[in-house]
């Protein structure tokens, strides 16, 4: 991409930056004219002039009148003092308060008209003003103005900054291309580049200024689209897939054979991989749905598919737990087949893992469930054509890479059980396809969630005994293993001491990630088998873990946990089709905390609560990783700006596929563009 004669132009060319304010701006990562360009305020101060009828009690107001009586000044505190004069605005007389201002006595003249703009009380008619415009110039230059503020460091000032930005305009406006093919500008009658940057600094009312911001979004947007479905078609140029052929009569017999019948989200998205299967292309597909909505049954059917194609399959995931769970889920429903599914994970003795490597490496074993064990350098495959990664987003990229090249271009299929936000899905994800099931199995009720206080334990205790009395068991999570000095939350050590005396004498377990795997298994097996009635855990269970028979789930401190870990949390009880609670115990400090509790207790659509959890937290703290490709954006909003996001989208995917976008000279910057992008890609990779 080029900016032609902008994108050589240091900011020491801007009139009055020197060498020592080009150091200061490069702080902000200011370096050339268009970075300066570029750098948006993030609000902006109003000056537009009202009458007091007008004026929103407690809100900042600005009001042009004429001085009467004399300005009184009164001392107090060391160096303090405040101000008083009246106004005469509109007919209305109004007081204005200045704290700490006294040399302003002198300018305020009876009878001179002035410019105030400050905190308005309309019960008291007052005014405290924090800026004031006694010169004709300034009263000129600064009435009806919205003034831009923006990001500055300690030596550089947002007064300097607007004179600096304004001179950039003054000098180098002209050479600010334009970036849209002009179709679409007409299309949606936006404004030009450089009039939409040039307002979006120094708009002269509301209505500029959103037009601006409208033009600036969509680009942004429009551009970030095209790199990403640019740079998909280039994968699927390059990355030619296997195109296989399976028996179908077989696998709807395994289909119909199963112990409950597939929702509609669950046929509908098995038929949208399957496609996937038998294309030439390679896959590259994410699969998300809500906690207990089915992924398990639907990567089962898919690599059954696999299977009949003669091909071996491998399904990754971040622990062990959920390692051993997946092999419980899918032997049961494969093995009948004749499928052969085993496990590598790396806890297995060296002899374990010696015989399991060589059925991989002999074609012996169909498919292999395992953790970071399978992209080992010793692991190697006979024939692997399909690769599921779940929980996708607690691999890095690396790491989900490595496992790509273990075969010869074999499809790829993610899974989240952390729903994502449609917007976000589009944008992190814009290089795959996107397949959802929305829907729960029939049957599976909603989990009753409840907020209380830690006041109420003791009632939560004789809750969780009154259910392990009827059979039921509970888990307990904690945020912490050990007792902190740092922080003063509930701790799983202190909690499996205290717990253990009360409920006495229900069996009551304790698990963490620090203890050894064989000790994990043993508890979890202990779980499952009801020998441990009352599970004390921290999140090591949040994802995988399946007893049907817990029908409690209580969580201390819940509001120091995000909304997609306690909806997570949430969905490990309630498995096995009757009701179920879950106890939220917190006694919230902050308005997040408290959001999220009742969040919580409201819906229990994980959609829902991922859309409220971008809301609370935004894109960037959203996946909690920089990785996750969500770019920051300078303008757009993915909250509020959704649907100029899919609209962007969908016009990035229209061009791409004209012949003319790769010969017509109206799309020679675009395609330029897009040639620098995909180098800077190759030079990162």
């Amino acid at each position: 991409m080029s900016e032609m004669g902008l994108d050589q132009r240091k900011v020491t060319e801007v009139e009055g930056v020197g060498a020592k304010r080009a150091e200061e701006l490069a702080r902000l990562g200011i370096h050339r004219v268009k970075d300066l360009f570029a750098h948006f305020p993030y609000r902006y101060d109003d000056y537009r002039l009202l009458s007091p009828a007008d004026a929103i009690h407690e809100e900042k107001a600005t009001f042009r009148g004429l001085l009467y009586g004399e300005a009184s000044n009164r001392w107090y505190g060391k160096n303090k003092s405040r101000l008083t004069a009246r106004l005469e605005v509109e007919g209305v007389h109004i007081q204005v308060v200045w704290f700490n201002q006294a040399f302003l006595r002198k300018k305020l003249i009876p009878g001179k008209p002035i410019i105030v703009s400050g905190k308005w009380d309309a019960h008291r008619l007052q005014l405290t003003a924090d800026r004031t415009f006694t010169s004709q110039a300034d009263q000129e230059q600064q009435a009806g103005r919205l003034e831009p503020v923006y990001s500055v460091t300690d030596s550089i000032s947002v007064t300097w900054l607007r004179k600096a930005i304004r001179r950039a305009f003054v000098q180098f406006s002209e050479e600010i291309n334009e970036v849209l093919p002009q179709e679409l500008l007409d299309e949606y009658r936006l404004m030009s580049r450089a009039k939409a940057m040039y307002l979006l600094h120094f708009p002269k009312g509301k209505e500029e200024g959103r037009l601006a911001r409208r033009r600036m979004v969509y680009e942004e947007l429009f551009l970030y689209e095209m790199r990403l479905l640019w740079h998909r078609r280039r994968q699927k140029q390059e990355e030619k897939g296997m195109s296989r052929t399976f028996d179908r009569v077989k696998l709807q017999s395994f289909i119909e054979q199963l112990p409950f019948p597939l929702t509609a989200a669950q046929n509908r998205v098995v038929q949208e991989i399957l496609t996937d299967l038998v294309s030439k292309e390679r896959m590259n597909r994410l699969l998300q749905g809500d906690v207990g909505s089915g992924k398990t049954v639907v990567a089962a059917i898919c690599l059954y598919a696999n299977y009949l194609a003669g091909f071996q399959g491998a399904m990754m995931v971040p622990t062990e737990i959920l390692a051993e769970q997946h092999l419980r889920s899918l032997e049961p429903l494969l093995a009948p087949m004749g499928v052969r599914v085993i496990s590598l994970t790396g806890r297995m003795i060296a002899k374990e893992k010696r015989e399991a490597l060589g059925q991989v490496q002999m074609g012996l074993a169909d498919i292999v469930v395992g953790t970071h064990a399978l992209i080992q350098e010793p692991v190697v495959f006979r024939s692997l054509g399909f690769v599921i990664t779940d929980e996708q987003h607690r691999f890095g990229v690396n790491q989900r890479s490595l496992l790509r090249e273990k075969g010869d271009a074999p499809d790829v299929l993610y899974m989240t059980a952390t729903p994502i936000p449609r917007t976000l899905a589009i944008s992190a994800y814009g290089d795959m396809d996107v397949s959802t099931i929305d829907e729960l199995p029939a049957g599976r009720l909603p989990v009753e969630t409840y907020w209380v206080k830690s006041g109420v334990w003791s009632r939560v205790v004789e809750f969780i005994r009154k259910q392990c009395d009827s059979g039921r068991q509970a888990y307990v999570i904690c945020p912490l293993i050990e007792e902190s000095e740092k922080m003063d939350l509930a701790n799983a050590y202190s909690v499996f001491e205290s717990i253990t005396q009360e409920l006495a004498p229900i069996r009551v377990g304790l698990l963490h990630g620090k203890m050894p795997p064989g000790e994990k298994e043993d508890v979890m097996k202990g779980f499952e088998a009801n020998e441990v009635e009352v599970l004390i855990s921290t999140t090591v269970v949040e994802v995988g873990v399946n007893v049907p028979n817990a029908t409690v789930m209580v969580v201390y401190d819940a509001d120091r946990f995000g909304l997609a870990q306690l909806h997570q949390l949430r969905g490990r009880v309630g498995r096995g089709g009757g009701s179920a609670t879950c106890i939220l115990l917190a006694d919230p400090r902050s308005e997040m905390g408290v959001e999220r509790m009742r969040v919580m207790t409201e819906t229990t659509d994980g959609f829902e609560i991922a859309r409220r959890d971008l809301e609370l937290r935004g894109p960037g703290d959203y996946f909690g990783v920089k990785q996750s490709g969500v770019p920051d954006f300078k303008v757009a909003d993915l909250i509020t700006d959704f649907r100029v996001l899919e609209i962007a989208r969908a016009d990035a995917a229209r061009l791409l596929a004209q012949e003319s976008f790769y010969e017509e000279s109206a799309y020679a910057w675009l395609r330029g563009y897009l040639h620098d992008f995909e180098k800077n890609q190759a030079n990162l990779d």
